[in-house]
């Protein structure tokens, strides 16, 4: 079948050792250019002892146009684009863009002679530049989750390098107040600024900031800080020392992190996605005054409560107009002086707390200005601990 079918291909085309090779590409154990030259050779043999004339290799494949004759070229080129770029990394894996018309012409061949074993040209490219760089980088190629694909124009002789992200988690601290979690016009930093720019200065790439969850710009996240994620894309530098990262990072006095660490994508959606029960403590200005009686009817009206809140009218912009619905888990507060007292709180991720002491005109019940029948304001806000499951 092979003899017969090559000979009827070789008939009509002229095709190089790898091509007529690749034809059969699923067949047997070795290389497509061995695989094409032993049927040649075979065929050849054949068609001699018939007093035929014989096939011998074109001097330009009309299929790939013997490309496969600078695969090590194509080799140095993806190596020469990593080394110029200093770019780390530990496995790879080797693409390639084809011209639609070679693809095409591949189909039609596959088609009209019934080859149901013939690989694909662009695999055979891949894996024969991938051998040459293995050697070049002294690093394996990895199909499943390498750190960089080389994809490759073999034609125009171009490369470029499409890079594995980096994911590092960690929780941070805001220390001081008035400054968002992410860039805001009017604020010079943000939390995201200061905790990217030594990532973004050791890693040579595109820092973004997920944060799980966030504060406002005049509440302090303190206790064991919110988790984040930074996802680096396009690293250049992938070996950097997170503990120094930190140190940098601390130094600003605003911002502090903990527990730096690199995980995966999967990690990122997982810690990204999941709603912690939160602890505030909130320092509340109660106009009308404050007794100790009304401390106590706060107390036992909020623990365990369920919080029916539609969404502030100072986020109505950004966020849907619905109905949440949170719950309050517990509940310590104390007189700070007349007209303050100081509530701590545990309740689920996304109440929004400042509401929960005004009311909100309404919006959010029940509420401290509800319970009390006075009109009650948050004065000053800290997350102290976000409470993992």
């Amino acid at each position: 079948m092979i003899l017969e079918k090559s000979e009827k291909i070789l008939e009509k085309h002229s095709l190089c050792n790898n091509c007529l090779g690749r034809l059969f590409g699923r067949l047997g154990k070795s290389t497509n250019y061995i695989r094409g030259k032993s049927i040649r050779l075979v065929l050849n043999m054949k068609r001699e002892a018939e007093g035929l004339p014989t096939f011998g290799e074109p001097e330009k494949c009309e299929l790939c146009g013997n490309i496969f004759k600078k695969t090590e070229y194509l080799a140095r080129l993806c190596y020469d684009k990593a080394q110029k770029l200093g770019l780390e990394f530990e496995s790879f894996l080797v693409g390639s863009r084809f011209p639609k018309e070679i693809l095409e012409k591949e189909k039609q061949l596959w088609e009209e002679f019934g080859l149901e074993f013939a690989e694909p040209i662009n695999r055979e490219l891949n894996r024969e530049v991938g051998k040459f760089l293995e050697v070049l980088l002294q690093k394996p190629v990895n199909k499943e989750d390498p750190d960089v694909v080389f994809i490759i124009d073999p034609y125009n002789e171009r490369t470029e390098l499409q890079i594995k992200p980096l994911y590092i988690y960690g929780r941070y601290r805001k220390l001081v107040r008035g400054i968002p979690q992410t860039p805001l016009k009017g604020f010079k930093e943000s939390v995201a600024s200061i905790i990217c720019r030594p990532f973004s200065k050791a890693t040579k790439g595109k820092c973004i900031f997920h944060g799980a969850g966030r504060e406002d710009v005049d509440v302090r996240m303190l206790g064991n800080g919110r988790p984040f994620v930074v996802e680096i894309k396009k690293p250049i530098k992938r070996k950097i020392d997170l503990e120094k990262i930190a140190q940098e990072i601390n130094q600003s006095k605003k911002v502090e992190v903990l527990d730096l660490k690199f995980i995966t994508r999967e990690e990122m959606e997982k810690i990204l996605t999941s709603n912690h029960k939160k602890e505030y403590e909130a320092l509340v200005y109660v106009e009308e005054g404050i007794t100790e009686e009304d401390v106590k009817r706060v107390v036992e009206k909020l623990q365990n409560c369920t919080i029916y809140q539609r969404t502030p009218r100072r986020v109505l912009r950004r966020r849907a107009d619905i109905v949440r619905v949170r719950k309050v888990y517990d509940v310590k507060a104390e007189i700070v002086d007349k007209k303050h007292l100081k509530l701590r709180l545990i309740t689920d991720g996304g109440l929004y707390i400042k509401e929960l002491i005004s009311g909100d005109n309404g919006r959010t019940t029940p509420s401290v200005s509800e319970i009390l029948g006075k009109k009650a304001w948050c004065e000053k806000l800290d997350v102290l601990n976000i409470l993992d499951d």
